[in-house]
């Protein structure tokens, strides 16, 4: 028997329930993954991951106070954006095995490029073709929105009344429109920062990967073109038209080109700080930590009580969908992780220390508290809804907001 057998305390429904409503509950539950890379079974320990790159400084590597360097694999963010996706619903699937309501924005028509009225306008070469016989939609799933409920395409819809009186009433303390509207806007945090009312939600559910102890490595490469194979008059051909255009060669791939220095820091010496970035070996482990916190989720609350305890269950069952989901773990190129080890989940009390539950292997006891929390919402559903991007509405956005910025830099 494992240690997380031997000292994990049991998970019923009263306790999620408990977890939800009780004021005096803990304050956030955590859960701690451990992540290998792919080729760890055939590296050993230690195998090479590529975190995500920002302008001007590379890797986000931090140097503790005893010299470890950890390195962030993963954002807040972006696990944000790879966790509301699980919530879309396949087209063909009804309001009756939805988690969240389903609303898409087409952002626009384009051709089909297939039935009789385009065969004629590509073979007349018309730049415009006529009337497609099948228009196809362009659209995204709001949750699909960077900003969510809060996104400026959503201003540019017919759901800018709804959404605007939605965070007013939040701005009243009432989460029960946005509720209705997009959870996961309550769920993975919102702000309105575009609006009148300006209300910033936190994060009920908020994940992190770092890699502990890292050593940064570095790539090196050689494009090797077919410039020694031209002759000399064709070389100096060469360099006179790309003297003329200010290119280099190389830059249009007939020259060669080493890629050892990052491009844009080419005002830095000579030293590892300018070399191409080729991932980094962690020593130490690589983690995984999702918090659900629990005193942001007892802060919401309803019109009335009833609304409340109904909003608080039914954002934790969501919050315990996507704090549980596996999610696939391909990163970017040269960061493929997979789980390793027990998930291991805390119930964190107000005072004391963290006591170990057994949350993970608690499915059965999970399903039937996310089917009773989320059977009340659907009857407020209406079905899948579909509003168009307005091209005027949005212009009318623009302009109005040019005129504040405007009119503020006059002050």
């Amino acid at each position: 028997m494992s240690q997380g057998e031997e000292k994990a305390a049991p998970v019923r429904v009263g306790d999620l329930e408990a977890w939800a409503l009780d004021p005096v509950g803990p304050v956030a539950l955590c859960l701690r993954q451990t992540l290998l890379p792919v080729e760890v079974p055939v590296q050993g320990e230690g195998g090479v991951i590529a975190p995500p790159t920002y302008a001007d400084i590379g890797y986000n590597v931090d140097t503790l106070g005893d010299g470890t360097r950890v390195a962030l694999v993963d954002s807040v963010g972006s696990q944000a954006n790879r966790l509301e996706p699980i919530f879309k619903a396949d087209p063909s699937v009804g309001p009756e095995d939805w988690l969240v309501p389903q609303v898409d924005v087409v952002l626009r028509t384009e051709a089909c490029g297939h039935c009789a009225e385009c065969q004629r306008a590509a073979s007349s070469a018309r730049k415009t073709p006529g009337r497609c016989e099948n228009p196809r939609k362009v659209s995204c799933s709001l949750l699909d929105l960077a900003h969510r409920a809060a996104d400026a395409v959503v201003r540019a819809t017919e759901l800018r009344p709804t959404v605007e009186a939605a965070f007013a009433a939040m701005g009243r303390g009432d989460a029960g429109p946005l509720c209705d509207l997009a959870p996961t806007s309550l769920l993975f945090g919102v702000w309105d920062s575009r609006g009148a009312s300006a209300v910033k939600r936190p994060r009920l559910v908020r994940s992190i990967i770092r890699a502990w102890d890292v050593d940064v490595l570095h790539a090196a490469a050689q494009f090797n073109s077919v410039w020694k194979m031209l002759d000399g008059a064709q070389q100096t051909s060469l360099d006179e038209a790309a003297a003329k255009a200010r290119v280099r060669l190389s830059e249009v791939g007939l020259k060669d080109a080493p890629g050892v220095f990052r491009k844009g820091r080419t005002t830095v010496a000579a030293t590892s700080d300018r070399r191409v970035l080729g991932g980094v070996r962690a020593r130490g482990p690589i983690t995984r930590e999702v918090t659900i916190n629990l005193v942001a989720l007892r802060g919401l609350r309803g019109s009335e009580p009833v609304a409340t305890r109904r909003i608080r269950l039914y954002l934790f069952a969501l919050a315990l969908v996507a704090a549980t989901a596996d999610v696939d773990l391909f990163l970017r190129e040269g960061c493929h992780l997979h789980y390793a080890g027990e998930d291991l989940w805390y119930q964190v009390p107000r005072r004391g220390p963290a006591q170990l539950v057994d949350l993970a292997r608690a499915e059965a006891v999970r399903q039937e508290f996310v089917a009773a929390a989320v059977a009340p919402m659907r009857a407020r559903w209406s079905g899948r809804r579909e509003v168009a991007f307005d091209l005027e509405a949005a212009k009318q956005f623009v302009a109005t907001a040019k005129a504040e910025d405007e009119g503020a830099n006059d002050d």
